[in-house]
């Protein structure tokens, strides 16, 4: 359920942007839909650092005990999307010569010292 940006804004929001765009001085920077479009290590990073911002919103959401099972639902399907998106701009950053971020993600172990199955992600 995720709400156009165009629709949430209020009339004068709408003008003061189409005002700006006018003038040459907006500037919208969207994500792009595929993580191969971007060419820039620099942009692919913040991309990246974007989408790990949402899944710690939606995380913090989830943790509500008051919420309904499908609106659980519907917040897991979507964290479960973002990390794959995440994967997707992780490994385009490491393409493009950047930082390898799933080689330096921090571990979970067990007892033994070994690295626990299935940690990644939330």
């Amino acid at each position: 359920m995720a709400r156009n940006s165009e629709k949430a804004m209020t009339a004068l929001a709408r003008w003061r942007q189409l005002q700006l765009k006018e003038q040459g001085k907006l500037r919208i920077d969207r994500r792009p839909h595929l993580a191969s479009d971007e060419l820039n290590v620099k942009r692919a990073e913040k991309w990246r650092y974007q989408v790990v911002r949402e899944i710690a919103k939606k995380v913090a959401q989830i943790q509500n005990a008051g919420l309904g099972e499908y609106k659980i639902r519907d917040l897991n399907d979507e964290i479960n999307k973002l990390l794959r998106e995440k994967s997707h701009w992780e490994d385009r950053v490491k393409e493009l010569g950047g930082t390898d971020f799933k080689k330096t993600a921090p571990k979970m172990l067990d007892n033994e010292g070994k690295e626990v199955p299935g940690n990644r992600g939330y």
